[in-house]
């Protein structure tokens, strides 16, 4: 491997959380790589996203890789991929979210080369779709699982789905810049008992804005914020919520560090970047029993794990009597800044791109 090993990343949902693992992927690798990103341009993508990685990554924005789905789009999509992988030959494909999981699974089907695929969190677990379209999300999943890539769940839990529709997998935790976080203040003052609670994301179904909405009004004495914005504004109607809309990744992490405790009610996860933020900066943490939220907090060591409305509304409770347990939070941030950093996240992708690149030659030569 004397070149440079090429890599194409395909990405259709390319924002927030999603553009934090392939920076932290494509910014930290060594230089025997060379990077490329098919992505598509939402309305929550950054302006100008040359700003997020190295200089040598070359971005290429796709026109046809839309996120729902439309049969002449997507025949579209297909041929865009084609396209793209044929000018560029590249050594590895990375694949990420289920749109383009699909699209370029079906693209490159039959081509040797090493493909991966990472979920972020399967589009079978959607709650606001038909139980119809979730089972027609998971027969694609497994369609697709067939083909030779190999998919890389974000967490333990991912990993558990994965192998349901795919013999081929592995688990890679995705990781934080904590060099990045480092300049922020993370002190909390433990003497205080008062508490203000916020939450960071798009506010869609999947993150259960209802049930945020209906954990501020059993505090109405509590400030409680929503860093960022989405269709389902209107479902925050409790006059103690704050609803920031969408603001750069430096201020949504400043108007975190104003509030003492990070809650995430969502309905499913892959490995929610904002929660290993949170623990980093030594926010206490309260968190939906899912996967990827119960692999990144141990319940009542690093954080709180709630299954109903009431077990929030308790320990919410606790927090306002007893003030915060700053031991627990020291526990989160070392938790974080010893396995869920991207310089150990990117090592790893090194690796299995190398390991599968030989394996296929190796398979090509015999």
């Amino acid at each position: 491997m004397s070149e440079k090993i090429k890599v194409l990343h395909i990405v259709e949902a390319f924002a927030g959380g999603m553009i934090s693992v392939i920076q932290g992927i494509v910014n930290n690798t060594n230089k025997s790589f060379q990077h490329y990103i098919l992505f598509n341009i939402r309305k929550e993508s950054p302006k100008v996203p040359e700003d997020f990685f190295k200089k040598d990554v070359i971005l290429i924005p796709a026109r046809h890789l839309i996120r729902e789905i439309d049969l002449s789009e997507d025949i579209k999509a297909i041929s865009e991929v084609k396209r793209t992988f044929n000018n560029i030959q590249p050594d590895v494909v990375h694949l990420y979210s289920s749109k383009a999981g699909v699209i370029g699974r079906l693209a490159l089907n039959g081509k040797k080369v090493a493909i991966f695929y990472s979920p972020q969190g399967y589009s079978f677990l959607m709650h606001d779709c038909s139980e119809l379209k979730r089972k027609m999300y998971y027969i694609f999943e497994k369609i697709c699982g067939y083909r030779t890539s190999m998919s890389v769940a974000a967490c333990r839990g991912e990993y558990i789905l994965a192998q349901r529709v795919s013999k081929k997998s592995t688990c890679i935790n995705n990781g934080i810049d904590t060099k990045e976080l480092d300049r922020f203040n993370l002190n909390v003052k433990s003497e205080s008992k008062k508490i203000r609670v916020c939450t960071l994301g798009r506010i869609v179904s999947q993150k259960n804005p209802d049930m945020f909405n209906r954990i501020a009004q059993a505090f109405p004495d509590v400030e409680f914020v929503w860093i960022g914005g989405g269709e389902l504004r209107e479902r925050l109607t409790s006059e103690n919520i704050e609803v920031t809309g969408w603001m750069t990744k430096e201020k949504a992490l400043d108007k975190l560090l104003e509030s003492s405790v990070f809650i995430l009610t969502s309905y499913y996860e892959g490995f929610p970047l904002a929660l290993i933020e949170a623990m980093y900066l030594k926010r206490c943490c309260i968190v939906s029993s899912i996967s990827g939220n119960v692999d990144a907090i141990k319940d009542r060591k690093t954080g709180y794990i709630c299954g109903t409305f009431e077990e929030y509304v308790d320990i919410i409770s606790q927090l306002k009597e007893n003030g915060i347990d700053n031991n627990m939070l020291e526990a989160a941030h070392d938790y974080v800044l010893n396995e869920l950093n991207q310089t150990v996240m990117a090592e790893k992708y090194e690796k299995i791109y190398k390991e599968e690149i030989e394996r296929l030659r190796k398979t090509v030569s015999q």
